[in-house]
């Protein structure tokens, strides 16, 4: 057995995302360059679909999510979400950055609450949704504590708390648990997939640990060297919860690994080019 998964047809008939040879280039004042981060990027993303994508340092991984996010815009290409145009920040989008991003003179229970207050939620209604939101990610008893007196788990908790509590289509994740410890992380990703399968939303996970990327995703879109472009989307034929010890996840794992290697040289080789020029 070579270790590639089975084949899986088309994410979905009617796909919440859909992109089509979306390109993102930027001028480069330090070089005095055009720099082309993506080009070509294609890929369909379901409804209820559970998407890692991997990648050298530098291939775009983090442009793609800020471009679906609304934060960037495309320099050519289409981007739809529910078959409209992406046109700026919304809503239906909520993001979990690898920085927790929390306001530190904020406590927890006003930290949830910001996004509703912005959106004019009324003070009892936001407050009674925060709290159960709280309670969801298991930290109940601390809504009064402030950042600083959280750990870094905890904070992440608090982060992804409060992109939930405004029931996003998709959730957007850039490196989300890439600064805790293990023993945090794997107890954020069973959790994370524990509140995924509860309401099944789309979810754009960008990781650089290829372990992680394998246990959480329903496929693995494995990206080239700059400009970005997808080499390969790896079906993940594994039952869940996924056992990381299993052979079969280790045969996928490595397969993944071969093929994300190649890139991560090519990424190394432009780095040494430009460094000599």
């Amino acid at each position: 057995m070579n270790g590639k998964p089975a084949q899986a047809g088309a994410a979905s008939p009617l796909p919440r995302i859909e992109c089509r040879q979306l390109r993102k280039s930027y001028f480069d004042r330090a070089s005095g360059e055009e720099v082309n981060a993506l080009d070509g990027f294609d890929i369909d993303i379901a409804d209820d679909e559970f998407i890692t994508v991997l990648g050298p340092s530098g291939c775009g991984k983090t442009t793609f999510l800020n471009i679906v996010a609304g934060f960037e815009t495309s320099t050519g290409g289409t981007l739809a979400l529910d078959g409209a145009p992406i046109n700026g920040p919304g809503p239906d989008r909520g993001v979990v950055f690898q920085e927790y991003a929390l306001f530190p003179w904020l406590d927890v229970r006003e930290n949830v609450e910001f996004g509703l207050r912005e959106r004019g939620v009324p003070a009892e209604r936001r407050r009674a949704m925060a709290l159960r939101q709280i309670a969801a990610v298991g930290l109940s008893g601390f809504e009064k504590r402030y950042p600083h007196e959280l750990s870094g788990g905890m904070r992440q908790r608090v982060a992804l708390a409060r992109v939930l509590v405004n029931d996003p289509k998709i959730l957007l994740m850039d490196e989300p648990f890439a600064a805790l410890d293990a023993q945090t992380r794997m107890l954020m990703q069973e959790e994370l997939l524990t509140m995924w399968s509860s309401d099944r939303r789309s979810v754009i996970f960008i990781t650089h640990n290829i372990e992680e990327a394998v246990y959480l995703g329903d496929r693995v879109v494995v990206m080239t060297a700059r400009p970005g472009r997808i080499k390969e989307i790896v079906p993940i034929d594994l039952p869940r919860p996924r056992d990381v010890t299993s052979p079969r996840f280790n045969e996928i794992r490595r397969y993944v690994t071969d093929i994300l290697h190649a890139e991560v040289n090519a990424s190394f080789a432009q780095m040494r080019t430009a460094a000599a020029a």
